[in-house]
């Protein structure tokens, strides 16, 4: 079933580099407790990734070097993160409004005033989706924790989806906030929430697919996986059941470059139907693109 080559493909996870590539996980250093981490590596989990792609050279101008890179692979469209302080990200946004949309990471710990941040957001700067990384944050979030409550709530309100990552996370902090079962708690309360996991859901990726037959506002997405690594359950049930379920997200430049992806996403099982909702129509309908 060979992967189309026309599609105008959506990548729900690309970032726009700016500043020293050292100073990047800056927010998570705090946690890192043994060595390795805190003084050898540039990227958390680096030891999980091989050729973690190179971005100096190009930042002089990288908006350009990724709409380049962007047309080389047939990406139409990409998300990106922003913030009221991220002004290289508000102007690819604002230049390029058919090639870049905004998501918005929240931080739970900030109880209402990061509950208004997440609204002003989407009404002054436009974001589509908020992002969130309960292991990353501190104090840890669970996914199900109350803190998250008014922001899943607020999701709701605004009819956006929220992305979350699940599973064991790649930098070597505890896993617990990102258990899988911890989401089936908030999709029961939420019903109404686009919930799209990131990240793998491994070592559930079995669970995520129950929890996904179980609850019809679940979503997956890909990002941080290389496809020759996509979980097999996840791509049984695209194939199956889920073929409105499970979406493309890529990790450049934070892990994987976009030649590796696209070089070996065709080797991916996906039957003929499966690939333009999982490159493209899939977001367009859980993110509303077309409104």
């Amino acid at each position: 079933m060979p992967m189309p080559a026309d599609v105008g493909v959506i990548d729900l996870m690309l970032g726009i580099p700016s500043g020293d590539p050292k100073r990047w996980y800056d927010f998570l250093r705090t946690q890192l407790l043994d060595r390795e981490s805190r003084e050898d590596f540039e990227f958390p989990a680096e030891y999980m990734f091989k050729h973690v792609p190179k971005f100096q050279e190009h930042m002089d101008d990288p908006v350009s070097y990724l709409l380049s890179e962007m047309d080389k692979h047939g990406i139409a469209v990409a998300m990106v993160g922003t913030s009221f302080k991220n002004d290289q990200a508000q102007k690819a946004i604002k230049d390029h409004p058919t090639r870049f949309f905004g998501s918005f990471e929240v931080d739970p710990n900030r109880g209402m005033e990061g509950v208004r941040e997440l609204e002003a957001a989407v009404t002054e700067l436009g974001v589509k989706a908020a992002t969130a990384f309960p292991a990353g944050l501190t104090p840890q979030v669970p996914i199900n924790d109350k803190k998250f409550y008014p922001i899943y709530a607020k999701c709701v309100e605004l009819d956006i989806p929220i992305c979350v990552c699940a599973g064991v996370p790649g930098p070597r902090v505890p896993f617990a906030p990102q258990d899988v079962a911890l989401i089936d708690e908030v999709c029961w309360f939420f019903p109404d929430l686009r919930f799209v996991t990131r990240h793998g859901c491994e070592p559930w990726a079995d669970l995520a697919v129950k929890l996904m037959l179980k609850w019809p506002n679940l979503y997956y997405s890909t990002s941080a996986f290389a496809p020759k690594y996509y979980p097999k359950d996840v791509i049984h049930f695209a194939n199956t059941r889920g073929a409105d379920k499970v979406m493309y997200a890529g990790y450049f430049p934070m892990g994987l470059s976009l030649d590796r992806i696209f070089s070996e996403m065709p080797d991916v099982a996906f039957r003929d139907h499966v690939w333009p909702k999982f490159l493209r129509e899939n977001a367009t309908r859980v993110f509303k693109l077309d409104a």
